[in-house]
């Protein structure tokens, strides 16, 4: 490990426990089950940084939940075809424990896109399932942002030869490395205010949407054609500024480059089709649109993992109904690059995009301490999955619906079409 980059992974390590997660002085923290797996053993060097910057802070104790993807893969290939609804179930009560004490929870990202490739759709989508359902507790927790959290990243071999498949092996390393650093503005000469400047932009924008009060978006671009409706209650936010309701403003993903609200649920119409792959537990789904009536998903269509997505949006009754509206330029930094991540953290910030599932009740004016029932009734999707997809690009065009049934345009040809 040269001098530099040691450096610049001490920086990224300070950027995500200060930024993306501020911790607070007697907090613990806990590395694992946020993304339903626990962190890659391949990315220990990330996860020591990190350790050593949240104790920097004040942190109390740092616990990580190791996992080995490898794992997976073993278990479709050689457990007994009966035993996938299986789930270490200590995983969710020890993360549960920590959440219930208001610690701090972080995810990292950093592994094969093509793990799964190849395997039997039904125990994937079975799997997949089965951990979803269990990961609910937790789910219900970093939905309502009840405490601080975060989503980070580190490079691994087998990711970096997916991004970079034309270099050396010892290449596609460096610069998977380096393509993470850039996205969260660790090259900056002062990258922690780089950030807040970046954050002030998302709230500006954040606020400027709120300013207008549509009723509804309309998205054109070639093979999309769709409209989603917004609750009268809705809020835009930039995700780079989120408050916790024990009151920690934190990050939740690094990088982040969204505004984002939620839909109303039962106001979806026409047809999306997504502009990147999307990796969803180790498999693949490519070159795929999802149909609307109603509010849900009558109809979808992949050229690559069709059966896995139509058991994703049956995961359950709100699966295939929208918990999430997301607005990203064409040109964020990491759309600039020009790399597709296969990996959704870095391709939804290329990229405007929607989500499958649950809603953020923090989305909605007024649902602080808000019954499920109520919350549903104002427009939010409930669901025990949270899946984005992206569909934003260049050709995209987004229009506000205004109350008297007026078009204004807020995107054109995939950047913002408004002045702050």
């Amino acid at each position: 490990m040269s001098t530099e980059f040691a450096q610049k992974l001490q920086t990224y390590a300070d950027l995500i426990v200060k930024v993306g997660l501020n911790i607070q002085p007697g907090q613990r923290l806990v590395l694992g089950n946020i993304m339903n797996f626990g962190v890659n053993i391949q990315t220990a060097p990330l996860v020591r940084e990190i350790a050593k910057a949240a104790y920097k802070v004040g942190a109390r104790f740092v616990n990580v939940m190791w996992g080995d993807e490898e794992l997976q893969l073993i278990r479709l290939q050689h457990a007994p075809r009966d035993s996938f609804a299986e789930y270490p179930t200590w995983q969710v009560s020890g993360t549960v424990e920590y959440l219930e004490r208001e610690d701090a929870l972080l995810g990292i990202v950093g592994n094969d896109p093509d793990l799964l490739k190849g395997q039997d759709p039904e125990l994937v989508g079975m799997m997949q399932q089965t951990a979803t359902g269990y990961f609910q507790p937790i789910l219900s927790y970093t939905s309502r942002m009840a405490v601080n959290w975060s989503v980070a990243a580190a490079a691994v071999p087998s990711w970096a030869a997916k991004v970079f498949p034309d270099l050396a092996p010892e290449e596609q390393m460096s610069s998977l490395w380096e393509a993470i650093f850039a996205a969260c503005r660790v090259n900056q000469a002062d990258p922690i205010a780089a950030w807040q400047a970046h954050i002030d932009q998302l709230v500006a924008r954040g606020d400027y949407l709120n300013h207008k009060r549509y009723t509804a978006l309309n998205y054109r671009a070639p093979g999309t054609d769709l409209t989603v409706g917004l609750p009268t209650a809705h809020r835009w936010q930039g995700s780079g500024r989120v408050t916790s309701e024990n009151g920690i403003a934190f990050t939740p993903n690094m990088p982040t480059e969204e505004v984002f609200s939620l839909p109303h649920k039962e106001q979806t119409e026409g047809v999306v089709t997504a502009s990147k792959p999307l990796d969803y537990g180790g498999t693949l789904i490519e070159d795929f649109s999802l149909t609307f009536a109603g509010g849900r998903v009558v109809q979808v269509a992949a050229r690559k993992g069709e059966a896995l997505l139509r058991k994703l949006v049956e995961s359950d009754e709100g699966a295939g109904r929208l918990g999430e509206v997301a607005l990203v330029p064409h040109s964020s930094p990491i759309a600039h690059s020009a790399l597709l991540f296969y990996n959704t953290l870095f391709d939804e910030n290329a990229a405007s995009h929607l989500a499958l599932g649950q809603a953020y009740k923090l989305s909605l004016v007024g649902s602080e301490g808000m019954a499920d029932d109520e919350f549903a009734a104002a427009g939010g999707n409930q669901s025990m999955i949270h899946v984005d997809f992206m569909i934003g690009s260049a050709a995209m065009a987004v229009d506000g619906v205004t109350d008297d049934g007026a078009l204004e345009p807020i995107m054109r040809s995939g950047e913002w079409a408004f002045d702050l």
